[in-house]
């Protein structure tokens, strides 16, 4: 069985350890080195290539950034998740835009970042990501079912797809869609969903595993279908 080469790296000791525990209890994670600073954790990286490195954004010596910068500068093939105390969407963006494949707050669950680094590991890119449970956390499962099959067809593609991390424009080109047309689906998920942005929609999809079918349900490219909203 093939289990996940992963690397962890926080300036924190006890959150090294803590980390290391959980993904030892996993039977398809393998941890190859814990770092405590930007410039072992890079070492590591070029020596070691894991497939996964779980990274705090706010290393000492380099930053995450920095890391991340430095492993695509060098093809090294490593995936980036990055471990960060708070998180508005600005860093989201920037983080996703600079080629992190996801974020976790320092508040997730365990299941949640169990769940995000097999996801990554597998290809997928659920991001942007802050699963801090301030807005979906405290709502009823059944309320919350309930409010998903408020969804049409459409607004769940698009669900699923922000999930990944797409922009408006990337999803817009994967459904052959305008993008502002993109903008008023979200505007219209929002407001069913009663939420407030595309990160809390993000870490909804996959609390509700809605991820899984995103690529699958997305139509072959053709003429652009007729839209709901009725936007072009």
């Amino acid at each position: 069985m093939h289990r996940t080469r992963v690397i962890i790296a926080d300036r924190h000791p006890i959150v090294l350890q803590g980390i290391s525990s959980i993904l030892a209890a996993q039977h398809d994670f393998t941890i190859v080195a814990s770092c405590g600073d930007g410039a072992s954790c890079i070492e590591a990286i070029r020596l070691l290539v894991p497939d996964v490195v779980l990274l705090d954004v706010a290393m000492p010596g380099i930053s995450g950034p920095e890391i991340l910068a430095l492993v695509n500068g060098e093809s090294l093939g490593t995936r980036v998740v990055f471990f960060i105390g708070l998180a508005g969407d600005r860093d989201l963006t920037r983080l996703a835009a600079e080629g992190a494949h996801a974020v976790l707050t320092k508040d997730a669950t365990l299941d949640t970042l169990v769940g995000v680094l097999r996801q990554v590991a597998q290809g997928q890119r659920p991001l942007p990501l802050a699963p801090t449970n301030h807005e979906i956390g405290q709502q009823d499962p059944a309320t919350e079912a309930k409010s998903l099959t408020q969804l049409t067809d459409r607004e769940r593609q698009i669900m699923r797809l922000v999930s990944e991390g797409l922009s408006n424009k990337e999803i817009g080109r994967r459904l052959n869609t305008a993008d502002g047309t993109i903008k008023v689906h979200l505007h219209h998920i929002f407001q069913k969903l009663d939420i407030s942005n595309r990160t809390v929609l993000a870490a909804l999809a996959i609390s509700r595993n809605e991820v899984r079918a995103a690529t699958r349900d997305v139509a072959a490219p053709g003429p652009p279908p007729r839209d709901p909203a009725g936007v072009k």
